[in-house]
């Protein structure tokens, strides 16, 4: 199959690439920049070169490929006025795609974040938020999912609050920044909320997964660890850092903060018997003890 990819180079969609590229497909990566050419084309992709506000060069990228995978955001959480525009973007983004690919029956496989269900893990059945700081995004997934009845096979991959390689990436990789420039390793409230992870190889196999077999509308969770608890992790990092650990306030982590501080485990047990996904790689903890100072 050949894939047109968005957002192919950074830490999640190189995985990505190297999976499809791995297991014979060919890609099509949306670049925006020479840097982010030079690096699909030495992964082995074709570049095409464009942003995510590009909208012509995304339908075009569409039109001339077999599937889809969006991966693409721009992650600016500076300001609640910043991440508006980043979810708008996104949004217009996977609108223009989508139409493109109607009456095709190609895949079309979007991304969101798990979903939180108070009291319980979430799981591929619950709807992602369409509030809140990132509610657009869910919305725009949902739109990308009622595609289905449209002649579009699309699927949304729900990724956790961390996706993490080398111990990087995600909420988990928030905390080891702030860590780094504040001097302590610092978790909202006590600590006890848990948040779900997987490792970007394995998230990657889910992607590829739901590309060839997912059925149209269908939602998929790539979690690994079902919910890894915040003070847990503040914990490895701040002994891998040398700081001391301590609840700071929820406003440390900007627009994101509420998302942080609530209790938010997901299931995958849907996805794992389903398309027979099954991770192999380190769990969160045991990743963030190898981060060096």
């Amino acid at each position: 199959m050949r894939v047109f990819v968005t957002g192919g180079t950074g830490l999640i969609g190189s995985a990505v690439l190297a999976e499809l590229l791995g297991t014979g497909h060919t890609v099509l990566a949306l670049a925006r920049s020479d840097a982010s050419a030079k690096a699909a084309e030495a992964a082995g992709a074709e570049p095409l070169r464009g942003s995510l506000a590009d909208l012509e060069t995304l339908r075009t990228g569409a039109a001339r490929t077999d599937g889809v995978v969006h991966l693409a955001f721009r992650n600016d959480f500076s300001s609640p006025e910043a991440l508006a525009d980043a979810v708008a973007e996104e949004s217009a983004a996977i609108a223009a795609i989508g139409e493109e690919l109607v009456g095709s029956d190609r895949p079309f496989v979007t991304v969101s974040g798990t979903p939180h269900t108070p009291g319980r893990p979430s799981t591929e059945a619950d709807p992602v938020p369409t509030e809140g700081p990132v509610g657009g995004r869910g919305r725009a997934v949902t739109g990308a999912l009622e595609l289905a009845s449209r002649g579009v096979r699309s699927s949304a991959v729900r990724l956790p609050r961390t996706v993490h390689r080398e111990g990087t990436g995600g909420f988990a990789g928030l905390l080891t920044n702030i860590a780094r420039d504040s001097g302590v390793s610092g978790y909202p409230g006590d600590g006890t909320q848990r948040w779900p992870a997987v490792h970007a190889l394995d998230a990657a196999v889910l992607f590829r997964l739901a590309l060839e077999r997912a059925e149209a509308g269908t939602s998929w969770h790539a979690v690994a660890d079902e919910g890894d608890a915040v003070r847990d992790i503040a914990e490895v990092i701040g002994e891998r850092l040398g700081v001391p650990v301590a609840s700071v306030p929820t406003e440390t982590y900007g627009p994101l903060g509420p998302i942080f501080a609530a209790d938010q485990p997901s299931s995958s047990a849907h996805t794992r018997r389903t398309l027979g996904w099954e991770p192999r790689h380190p769990g969160l903890l045991a990743e963030l003890a190898t981060i060096r100072r």
